[in-house]
């Protein structure tokens, strides 16, 4: 960066989520960014944005010069969110299609040298080209700075119509994963007419860009709705993701399978590493030991299949972020990762509550899925060593550990296989 970025006034500067999420969207050194100051002489104001609701406690980046573009950032997919966030952006968005909030809050300029085409610096700009969408407005959410998070632009026209989601995948595991996605995206786009499959995003374009990776995703329905909690599991869409239309597989031990063999390889990398990941290596061969000779029926899951990642549009299920999708797994992942994550992150539970509600969610449900019970207990027992995996492959490409799951998850599995 040059010296502009030092500056007291330039964001970037922070150690906060506003100067994570600004490196990452403005990492140009060419550009200057100031906050309630004008532009450097030779510069060119090519946007502003809204900090809500300050600097010291940033949001939300929102776009200003277009009402309804700047509307339209807030009250986009307004009823996914939590209702007192709900509330608030409403309100926001009401002042906003008058040209009122912005005013309300500090403003972030945007500038560029003169004689500098905006595209060749600016995300947004290059994304607008890219889609054949004419000038774009970004809208950006400001969260604590985390290895594992992505910033991400949500796109619209001068007239507030959505346009896409561009992630930024701006470390090797944020590129890891937005890479993985736009890989999964192109493989679901290939499908049509698979019964109870939930429709998925279209990709729009995959970019590079100052050594990010970024993804651009179709908006979702623009009246899709969160899936209630209580409702229960959508068995019919975890068979059509798992099988993609195609009849059910016949089940096959786990011993031999590329499934175990990943799972070898990857616990041999983390054992490479340090003790803990000489503990999983003998964790997956506990899971052969035990496991081994259990036939199960494999094929592809969503890999994040949560409450958060689904909505319903016009009586059909959506589902979106598939940056862990993957093929080769056991049936009933989703299914786990559905319980697991309910009990870790909705409920604050331990890894161990989380691994007991992975139990009771296949004893309900397993037998809809043709799990007897010695298949249920591999599914849950191989669910539990992917999850630290990915915790370990994350943390390895420098999203740091997942302090929720490491070292606790791993005690969790040695316990389940008296390693």
């Amino acid at each position: 960066m040059t010296s502009a970025v030092g500056t007291s006034r330039d964001p970037r500067s922070r150690g906060d989520g506003l100067g994570w999420v600004t490196r990452a969207v403005f990492g140009d050194e060419r550009v200057t960014l100031t906050v309630g100051a004008a532009p450097p002489a030779g510069h060119r104001v090519a946007a502003r944005y809204a900090v809500v609701p300050s600097v010291s406690r940033a949001r939300f980046l929102l776009p200003l010069g277009a009402p309804r573009a700047t509307a339209a950032a807030l009250l986009a997919y307004n009823a996914l969110r939590p209702p007192r966030v709900r509330a608030v952006r409403a309100a926001l968005g009401g002042l906003s299609r008058v040209g009122a909030a912005g005013p309300a809050f500090p403003t972030l300029t945007v500038s560029v040298p003169g004689g500098v085409t905006p595209a060749e610096l600016l995300l947004a700009e290059r994304l607008g080209e890219t889609l054949a969408a004419g000038p774009l407005h970004a809208g950006c959410g400001v969260r604590p700075p985390d290895p594992n998070h992505k910033p991400t632009l949500a796109l619209f026209t001068g007239d507030g119509r959505p346009r896409g989601y561009a992630k930024i995948g701006w470390n090797g595991a944020t590129r890891a994963l937005v890479t993985a996605e736009a890989a999964a995206l192109r493989e679901l786009a290939e499908l049509t007419g698979v019964p109870d499959h939930p429709a998925t995003p279209r990709l729009l374009a995959q970019v590079e860009w100052a050594g990010q990776v970024v993804a651009v995703v179709e908006p979702l329905p623009p009246r899709v709705r969160a899936v209630p909690l209580t409702e229960p599991p959508q068995i019919a869409a975890l068979l059509a993701v798992a099988r993609r239309g195609r009849p059910a597989s016949p089940p096959r031990p786990l011993a031999g399978s590329s499934f175990l063999d990943r799972l070898t390889a990857e616990a041999a990398r983390a054992g490479a590493a340090d003790a803990s990941g000489r503990r999983a290596v003998a964790a997956v061969a506990a899971l052969a030991r035990r496991h081994g000779g259990t036939a199960l029926e494999f094929g592809h899951w969503h890999g994040d299949w949560v409450p958060w990642n689904l909505g319903r549009h016009a009586g059909e299920l959506v589902a979106w972020d598939w940056e862990h999708s993957a093929p080769d797994v056991p049936l009933g992942f989703d299914l786990a990762h559905d319980a697991f994550q309910r009990a870790l992150v909705l409920r604050g539970e331990p890894a161990a509550a989380a691994a007991g509600a992975v139990d009771t969610r296949l004893a309900r449900y397993g037998d809809q899925l043709g799990l007897d019970p010695a298949r249920r207990q591999a599914v849950a027992d191989a669910y539990l060593v992917e999850m630290w995996l990915r915790t370990f492959r994350l943390a390895d490409a420098g999203a740091g550990w997942n302090a929720a799951l490491h070292p606790a998850l791993l005690d969790v599995i040695e316990k389940r296989h008296n390693v």
